[in-house]
Order: structure tokens, then sequence, then C-alpha cells
């Protein structure tokens, strides 16, 4: 079983890792929309309480909380490595004039989007986790949630976040599959135009959170 973890230490081992990592973050996100739109069910909050008690305390969940944490670490310190490795591989930048018809804006600035989603994670996880999971000051997530939204600043911030996070998946979607090897001429397509829908549909539906509250729409 050596070969297998020190495999995990070489670029293309980092890269497997980080297309799976990051498909089963995909695969957290679409569960994390879903169970935020019970914040539009128009019955002060309840059915959205009930559902994040359920997510909070039913045991499985607790253990797939733990890998999803994993997952989001490896993530974050998988791709700082791959970059550090190609930057410093091509000390000499190019020239800013130079044509680069290979990589499109989202692709050279995945560092960046991925820095500022990080960043936002902690915020999310201070304005959310922590006081409702970890220190159970929030006896009713609903109006905390209608609260933390309502700071224009806060929603402002959390719309440009899952905006980069849209862009993100952009490219991270396809090329999650291109690195475990599928590739194919006649369903890449596909894979690439159902990671741009999905990306889509998840973060512009994270984004209308935010504004339904900071627009008062929930009155």
């Amino acid at each position: 079983m050596n070969w297998f973890f020190k495999s995990f230490t070489y670029s293309i081992g980092r890269k497997i890792l980080m297309s799976l990592t990051g498909l089963f973050l995909v695969t957290f996100l679409i569960v994390h929309v879903s169970g935020n739109f019970l914040l539009y069910a128009g019955d002060n909050g309840a059915s959205f309480n009930e559902f994040s008690h359920f997510m909070t305390h039913n045991p499985i969940i607790r253990i797939i909380e733990i890998i999803l944490f994993a997952c989001i670490i490896l993530h974050i310190v998988d791709g700082t490595v791959l970059w550090l490795k190609n930057r410093n591989s091509r000390p000499v930048r190019y020239a800013t004039s130079r044509k680069d018809g290979q990589k499109t804006w989202i692709a050279r600035n995945m560092i960046l989007t991925g820095t500022i989603i990080a960043i936002f994670i902690v915020i999310h996880l201070t304005d959310f986790w922590i006081p409702y999971r970890i220190i159970g000051s929030v006896p009713d997530l609903y109006i905390h949630a209608k609260d933390v939204m309502s700071n224009p600043y806060t929603s402002i911030f959390y719309v440009v976040a899952v905006l980069l996070l849209m862009l993100h998946m952009y490219h991270g979607f396809s090329s999650a599959f291109q690195t475990i090897g599928i590739r194919h001429p006649k369903y890449y397509p596909l894979i690439q135009w159902t990671g741009y829908i999905l990306s889509t549909i998840i973060c512009l539906g994270f984004a209308s959170m935010p504004l339904y509250f900071l627009l008062g729409m929930d009155a």
C-alpha cells in the first residue's frame, strides 16, 4: 500500500486527488443548495430548520461532514502545491503580450478564485456552522440566516464569492474528468456542458439567497 500513498506525492497523483475531492465537493454543493432552497418554503423557516436539525444530528451525516472537511483541506493544499510547483518550474514569466490560446482566463486564475473561495468558506463557517453546530448559540437558523443576509456588505460578498465559485467550477468540473482519464471526443463536450449547467444552477441558487433577504422578499 506504500506505493499507493507515495503516488500522491507526485504531480499526477496530486492532480487525481484534486479531481476526486473537487467532484465530491460538487456533490456536496448540490445537496447543500437543495436544502437551502427550503428557505423559500414560505413557512417562516419551519422546513429549513427541520432539515438543518436533521443534517446536524444524523450520525451518518456527521461522518460525511468529517470527510467533507478533509476534502476541502486536501483540495486547498493540493491546489496550492501544484500552483507553486508550476510557478517555480517557469521562473521567467511570460511576456504580457504572449498569446495563449490554450488556457482561458478562468484556467489561468484558478488559484485566485480558489483563494477567495477559501476565505469565503472560513467566513461562512464563522457565520453559520460554528454558532449553530459548535457553540449552539443559534436556536433558529432561519432567523439567524435572515439577520446575517440582511447586512448589505455580507450579502454582496456572498454573491461575489459564489459567482467566483461558478467560474471556478466551470473549469474545474471538466478538468477533473480529463485528469482521471475521461476525455472521449464524443462524450467530453457533454461533460463540459454538464459542468456549465450544474455550476450555473448551483451558484445562482446560492446567490439568490442573500438577495432574497437583503431585498426583503421573505416578508
